[in-house]
């Protein structure tokens, strides 16, 4: 009986290392598509490029929801300053420019 208690336990705690391993993931997963925005949005801020704005956009989205699912902020908060970035320049060049 105790044997059987004891491999419940460790299944128990491989189960949550694994969660915490998987959480972690995501945080990097979260950042990688961040840094492929910037990738974009970097040129896209020379003028008659903004419509890499737009195209950068939904990827912020999803870096934004992989960062919220993830055990810390870092990706979730690069994605958002990119967001940022992304919808003011679209605002100055009226959502076209």
């Amino acid at each position: 009986m105790a044997g059987l208690r004891i491999a419940r336990a460790c299944i128990k705690l491989e189960r949550m290392r694994c969660v915490s391993y998987v959480r972690r993931m995501l945080n990097i997963v979260s950042i990688l598509v961040g840094l492929l925005s910037l990738v974009i949005v970097i040129p896209s801020q020379i003028p008659l490029l903004g419509i890499g704005n737009w195209l950068a956009l939904p990827l912020l989205a999803v870096g934004i929801v992989i960062g919220q699912l993830s055990s810390k902020n870092t990706g979730r908060n690069l994605n958002l300053v990119i967001l940022a970035i992304a919808v003011i320049r679209l605002m100055l060049g009226g959502g076209v420019l």
